[in-house]
């Protein structure tokens, strides 16, 4: 049986006290109590670690050997303990986060400057994906996901939501003209996602429906690489606010259809392991980048 950590506190309260009486008093506890204590402690370890008559209490040589082990150990815990309470006043340590490219590149990594100035104890290490991971198996503390989550062991937390609209380029808009209604979509060069499937939904109203479904005349699995085919004029896109926002000010692209949007949003949610108490260096990087997120999804109207 192993021992527990309250078993040396008892033995080194009894030789520091003298006594099981003066350990029962430091300790709030009964003398029977910090006897039974002791006892169950020597039976563990198979041997007498003190020798207890009605006027005295005397070490054992084993008895003087494991009171000076189980000081350390109850030092080296109550180390532990202090540093565990720094950590969570001032966040320190390895923070490991992984997100699909598109998030990591637009929505994470402008803001990286400013987090480290906040907090320079935290030391980054950021992983793209953009297929859906294992935290464990990648060595990953929070991982950002975008839409709607399945049921998972993991626990999450909603950092926001993300607009998606229908975009263009002028230079393809200038070619090719600008579609008035949904149903001009037939004629025009569309961007979609090799795969999931519901990305090809766009959110536009219409009259059998709240979503178009499109049938894409090029499809990538990623939505930086649809990004930079619509930037280069090649065709009309769906895409989600967070990575496009800066294009729309700049007019690099430009919304189509708004009219028919539906006012659809992406939802964003950080997902990690559960544990009782969640490591303040996620914390921080969470309430950090919801923060964030909240400037994107407030510059829609």
């Amino acid at each position: 049986m192993k021992t527990r950590s309250e078993e040396l506190q008892v033995f080194v309260a009894v030789i520091d006290g003298g006594s099981i009486s003066a350990a029962a008093a430091q300790m709030g506890q009964t003398p029977s109590a910090v006897s039974r204590t002791l006892a169950r402690l020597e039976a563990k370890l198979g041997t007498t670690l003190v020798n207890r008559t009605t006027r005295r209490m005397d070490l054992t040589e084993e008895g003087r050997f494991f009171l000076e082990q189980a000081r350390q150990v109850l030092r080296q815990m109550d180390e532990l303990e202090e540093r565990l309470a720094m950590n969570r006043q001032t966040p320190t340590g390895r923070l490991r986060v992984n997100a699909a490219t598109p998030f990591m590149l637009h929505a994470i990594v402008p803001w990286i400057g400013e987090f480290r100035q906040q907090y320079p104890g935290i030391e980054l290490a950021l992983n793209t994906d953009d297929l859906i991971i294992d935290l464990l198996e990648h060595s990953t503390d929070v991982a950002i996901r975008i839409g709607e989550l399945a049921d998972s062991s993991l626990h999450a937390r909603n950092l926001g939501c993300s607009p998606v609209q229908v975009l263009a380029s002028p230079v393809y808009l200038r070619r090719h003209g600008t579609p008035q209604r949904v149903e001009d979509l037939a004629d025009h060069c569309l961007l979609g996602f090799s795969q999931p499937e519901t990305l090809n939904q766009w959110p536009l109203r219409h009259a059998q429906g709240e979503h178009w479904t499109i049938r894409p005349t090029l499809v990538a699995s990623s939505g930086e690489t649809l990004r930079q085919l619509a930037l280069a004029g090649e065709g009309i896109v769906s895409l989600s606010h967070f990575m496009t926002h800066e294009d729309i000010r700049s007019g690099r692209l430009q919304v189509v259809l708004p009219q028919a949007n539906n006012g659809h949003r992406q939802p964003i949610h950080a997902v990690y392991y559960r544990n009782t108490q969640l490591a303040l260096r996620i914390q921080c990087f969470l309430d950090f980048i919801q923060r964030k997120l909240a400037i994107y999804a407030c510059s829609v109207a």
